[in-house]
């Protein structure tokens, strides 16, 4: 590729023969267009472009590689982290906040979402038709990032990974055409994208199949940190024979003293289980009773509006500078809890440390699989560090891997793309058995490495 120099004149082209779809470093709305929401995440392309139809994304592709300038493409950059990793002097940054859109099809249950659409708005057009989707638990997150990546939901333990419930995707491919790849077309380019997402092209639309839940059974329980070790035993114990209906999360956090917060929270650290079980409200509450022996301080659990599912999880609602760890487990034993909640005890700059239950339908491929369509292990641990200040990245980061170091001992040694931001995790880890043959795909659809992606498929 372009030596520095040479990737700076290549810029100045692009500027020339893009105008105001491009913006370069000193522009003015560059810095606005480069920032990632994790505001920890300082990414410096060669130029950003911001275009609001596939034909402009098209036209930037195009234009790019015949500059020898690389394209990554990025929604709302809540993935940054892979994405920061690689040197991009040389590379256009797309982002895609301008191409934004859902059309839904209540009779056929899906929903054609433009590719940089925000889950809050697919589920603010699908509520009205008593439907949702497989989204995660923040609605500012985008919904083809979040979907090609896995995408890991409160239905996930019924209905699998959101990336299963994908019908098709529109993408530019490395040659700038506008092509749509499903099963029943491209099919090769179908089975790479769902998992492979930004290595093989701009995807600027995907077809949805959506869920027939207009409400759920959903909420949230806590507890004084004093009581984790109790608190997560037993909820290890439920976990693993909770029926698949039962989706849940638990979390030791570390609360700021911030005067938005509830007095009775603002500066507390706390154990909180949340999620969703999909069943009738008294089956859900035999469910859940065992819980609620555990006498809470709070306990929100009640059926909801679907969309109330976007709040349950309480992610921030503001871009946030942070630092992220991540790994798989395949048991979590008496000895595992103890070193997990010990690390989490430890304060500083941890945030937080999460256990997302898995098992059910995220262990099972559909018969038409992609390369990423299941995730195997007993549970999902992920790791939070507050970055304050840009030289606290460091030390929040291993904060954060300092759980997942206490754990290691019971790790897959896979990790959920959805989750691995800047783990630095390779190949085999992130993709597994589909790792070779989504390395040649790329060779095949991407042979002159046009595209950066946040999750790198080649060796």
């Amino acid at each position: 590729m372009s030596t520095s120099l040479n990737a700076l004149h290549a810029a100045d082209a692009l500027a020339e023969r893009l105008g105001d779809l491009v913006q370069l470093p000193g522009d003015p709305a560059y810095d606005a267009g480069r920032a990632a929401w994790n505001s920890a995440i300082d990414q410096r392309p060669a130029a950003v472009a911001r275009p609001s139809s596939a034909e402009e994304v098209a036209r930037i592709v195009r234009v790019a590689a015949e500059l020898g300038l690389r394209v990554a493409p990025q929604s709302t950059g809540h993935a940054a982290g892979e994405l920061a990793r690689h040197e991009l002097s040389d590379t256009v940054l797309i982002r895609l906040d301008r191409l934004t859109g859902v059309t839904v099809d209540p009779d056929a249950r899906t929903a054609r979402v433009l590719g940089g659409t925000l889950w809050q708005d697919v589920i603010a057009q699908t509520a009205p038709h008593g439907l949702t989707a497989a989204h995660g638990s923040a609605g500012d997150v985008a919904v083809a990032g979040y979907a090609l990546s896995g995408g890991m939901s409160f239905y996930g333990r019924r209905h699998g990974l959101a990336v299963n419930a994908i019908r098709s995707v529109q993408l530019v491919t490395a040659s700038g055409e506008i092509v749509t790849a499903s099963h029943d077309e491209h099919a090769a380019l179908f089975w790479a994208v769902r998992g492979g997402s930004g290595a093989f092209g701009v995807v600027t639309a995907i077809e949805l199949e959506l869920l027939p839940y207009p409400d759920v059974f959903a909420g949230a329980m806590f507890w004084d940190l004093a009581r984790a070790r109790e608190v997560v035993t037993a909820w290890r114990d439920w976990a693993l024979t909770a029926p698949e209906s039962v989706t849940t999360t638990l979390r030791i956090m570390h609360l700021p003293p911030l005067p938005e917060l509830p007095p009775f929270l603002s500066g507390r650290s706390i154990v909180v289980i949340d999620g969703a079980i999909l069943d009738g409200d008294e089956r859900a509450a035999a469910v859940l009773a065992p819980l609620r022996k555990l006498d809470p301080e709070v306990d929100s659990f009640a059926r909801m509006p679907a969309e109330g599912l976007l709040k349950v999880h309480m992610d921030p609602d503001h871009p946030s500078p942070s630092a992220s760890a991540h790994v798989v487990l395949g048991e979590l034993s008496d000895h595992a809890i103890e070193r997990f909640v010990s690390a989490c005890e430890a304060k500083g700059l941890l945030m937080m440390g999460e256990l997302r239950q898995l098992g059910g339908a995220f262990g099972v491929s559909p018969a038409l699989p992609g390369a990423v369509s299941r995730l195997e292990g007993a549970f999902a641990l992920y790791a939070l560090g507050a970055v304050p200040a840009p030289e606290l990245l460091v030390p929040a980061t291993a904060a954060a891997r300092g759980v997942v170091d206490a754990v290691a001992p019971w790790r897959t040694g896979s990790v959920a793309l959805t989750m691995s931001d800047g783990n630095g995790d390779g190949r085999e880890a992130k993709f597994g058995a589909s790792a070779e043959r989504l390395a040649n795909e790329a060779r095949r659809f991407d042979p002159a490495g046009v595209f950066v992606a946040a999750h790198a498929v080649r060796g």
